[in-house]
């Protein structure tokens, strides 16, 4: 039994070399981001398991009792098939966690199951088969600790490889001379402020913009190093940070001429440590200081932090856009709006009385906002609003983040499952209300609000009350605020339930839904749920 209890030792720590290194990787290699996991409900049962607590318990039993071997060998034996039972149907399902293969993660890979394999070897010729057991029963409880470790000692590889990189990159950006290089950064909104102003300003310039979500110094300099050629005139860069000095750090690789700043909130306030400093990154000051004074700095109006930054900066080039006439002499407002189920419609106009009509197949109110930078910024590139207006008519739904999709029975699906943010999830929730029948809401809680997380959660919870019949929430760590500020101001016979299980949650919305209704999916949802509804 003892050499097959090895064998299932090795299966279920691939697994969980696998599941380490992809955690790692899903927060960019960024220690308070990865430790911020261990403050959510999914990251404490990752630790704090009744598995976990069996295992402790047999190592001091091991320890206290010679002759308990053959009970913690056989308790330890059940334990390890019901995960490596778990692994193999995470399997079938294709539901493993794993990391994406780059060189880095091929190279963690090989170190993690190098260090692995020896560790095998060592459990089956080590001198007795209790002191063997216990080794089995250390490494596993400190698999989690041994994989940072590993990740953390290479490193400095890795640091030294990116500084070489980004300066590869920015020397690159140097030698460009004839390139336009406009930089978007903020909380929310700039991957879609990117993709519009990508799609407007493409249709006069050859136009780079950063791809997908890749707005980490890395991701923006291998798109310089391996996308980005002479006969460009654009380079549409969205930056995003975790802390003070992030902002700074891109610009000085990819010097902006104009600076976007979409909006600011909490959203990754914990990793920040404080709103001064998020409001120095993302907050746009950083991106204010560095652009050249022949340069423009363009500013979201409508939210606080970003008109408070308006008002203290003493940029000589400075533009406000709002969605409303009258807010510190706005550059560009709006009028006529209209939110409708596949379009939005509104008539812009300027300062000098320039207007036009724009009609374009995004979904929800907040993409005027992030349409109103887009046509500034073109028109400092020497657009005028008919050019901008007709090519906004090009914008797909995709790139505004949310998509419409015909759901099983005939259910609209309201797509917008990449990530949330606490005015995204505001603005999809005025969206849904555009729908006449029953509404329901699947979202899990937010993460990395620090302090304020109770508020805001609390106040999401407020909103989805007054709008939607049916809310089900995929995570733990903040229900119980959703849940009071829902009770607050829920419509009749309106519920909010906390699962976590596609099957069970896509029975519920079946259920509860028929032909006609909508649901939003809002921030990341599992997979599964997808295929199921």
């Amino acid at each position: 039994m003892f050499s097959f209890l090895n064998i299932l030792w090795l299966f279920r720590e691939s697994k969980y070399f696998l599941f380490w290194l992809y955690l790692w990787q899903l927060k960019e290699y960024h220690i308070p981001r990865f430790i911020d996991h261990f403050s959510t409900h999914q990251g404490k049962k990752l630790i704090y398991n009744p598995l976990f607590f069996i295992k402790i318990g047999l190592i001091l039993l091991l320890t206290a009792n010679s002759s308990s071997y053959f009970l913690c060998a056989a308790v330890l034996f059940f334990c390890y098939i019901f995960e490596s039972a778990i692994f193999i149907k995470n399997i079938a399902q294709r539901s493993i966690k794993k990391p994406v293969l780059t060189s880095k993660t091929i190279l963690l890979i090989i170190i993690c199951f190098t260090v692995l394999f020896f560790a095998f070897l060592n459990s089956i010729f080590m001198q007795g088969r209790q002191t063997s057991l216990a080794f089995l029963l250390i490494f596993d409880i400190f698999t989690p600790l041994i994989v940072s470790f590993i990740v953390l000692v290479i490193q400095p590889i890795f640091v030294f490889a990116r500084r070489n990189i980004l300066k590869r990159a920015k020397q690159k950006v140097a030698g460009m001379k004839n390139l336009t290089i406009i930089g978007i950064t903020g909380s929310y909104g700039k991957t879609s402020t990117k993709e519009f102003l990508s799609a407007i300003l493409s249709e006069k310039f050859n136009v780079l913009a950063t791809e997908e979500h890749k707005n980490s110094e890395m991701g923006i300099a291998q798109t310089i190093l391996h996308d980005l050629h002479p006969e460009h005139q654009v380079f549409i860069v969205e930056m995003g940070a975790y802390r003070k000095g992030g902002i700074k750090l891109l610009c000085d690789m990819a010097p902006p001429k104009i600076g976007i700043v979409t909006g600011v909130n909490e959203q990754h306030l914990a990793l920040f440590g404080s709103l001064e400093n998020l409001l120095s990154a993302e907050g746009g000051k950083e991106l204010a200081e560095a652009l050249p004074q022949d340069g423009t700095l363009i500013l979201n109006g409508d939210n606080k932090h970003c008109l408070n930054l308006y008002k203290k900066s003493s940029f000589l080039n400075k533009k406000i856009y709002t969605e409303n006439k009258g807010i510190l002499n706005s550059d560009i407002w709006t009028e006529e709006k209209e939110v409708l189920r596949d379009h939005i419609s509104f008539m812009a106009i300027n300062k000098n009385r320039e207007m036009a009509h724009f009609n374009v197949s995004v979904l929800g109110g907040q993409n005027i906002q992030n349409l109103l930078a887009s046509i500034l910024a073109a028109r400092e590139m020497g657009m005028d609003f008919e050019e901008i207006s007709k090519a906004g008519r090009n914008i797909k739904q995709e790139q505004a983040g949310m998509v419409l999709k015909q759901g099983k029975h005939g259910i609209a699906i309201i797509d917008s499952s990449y990530s949330a943010n606490p005015d995204g999830v505001y603005a999809d929730i005025d969206y849904l209300g555009i729908f006449p029948n029953k509404k329901a809401i699947i979202m899990p809680c937010l993460i990395e609000l620090g302090d304020r997380s109770a508020e805001i959660h609390q106040k999401i919870g407020r909103k989805i009350g007054r709008m939607c019949d049916l809310a089900i929430i995929t995570t733990k760590d903040r229900f119980s605020d959703i849940e009071k500020g829902f009770n607050e101001t829920k419509k009749a016979k309106a519920k909010c339930l906390l699962c976590d299980k596609p099957g069970e949650i896509a029975m519920a919305v079946s259920l509860f839904c028929k032909s006609g209704d909508a649901v939003l999916l809002e921030g990341r949802i599992p997979p599964k749920l997808h295929e199921l509804l």
